[in-house]
């Protein structure tokens, strides 16, 4: 009788063991698509990701790179101050976005041009994502807004 309890044992912790590495699987596969990386400019610039490769880059929005094209295409730069990525976007802009501003915006990198395909922009004067903080730290461009 304890070969065969032990036995029965065995096989279902073989088989939650084998059920749990599916589930984890397949909430990975699941998830493949919604998990974006942060990158600042300069690191795009140093190493240029693949076009397929979808994630966030965000710093500030360049002085004088704002250009409203036809229809709801625009093209501006984004900067951390070490280098400038020039981005277009097709699209209706976050009403807060301008020049000089913190964004951050998810796409691919083709050919040189960031193609983003959603813009988030800076929701009151103070705050600014803490990765585009970061990354402005880093190129030593940061400043503290005022109390």
């Amino acid at each position: 009788m304890k070969t065969l309890k032990k036995r029965r044992r065995v096989q279902i912790i073989l088989v939650s063991v084998v059920a749990l590495i599916v589930a984890t699987g397949l909430i990975g596969y699941g998830m493949r698509d919604g998990i974006n990386f942060f990158r600042a400019p300069s690191e795009v610039i140093a190493e240029p990701p693949q076009p397929s490769e979808v994630f966030r880059i965000g710093g500030l929005v360049e002085e004088g790179s704002l250009v409203r094209g036809q229809g709801e295409v625009v093209r501006f730069s984004v900067t951390d101050g070490g280098a400038s990525v020039p981005v277009t976007f097709t699209g209706v802009l976050p009403d807060l976005f301008e020049e000089n501003q913190g964004m951050i915006g998810s796409g691919r990198y083709v050919n040189g041009v960031f193609e983003a395909t959603e813009i988030l922009a800076k929701h009151d004067e103070s705050y600014m994502p803490k990765e585009v903080i970061d990354a402005l730290k880093e190129q030593g461009v940061y400043v503290e807004p005022e109390s």
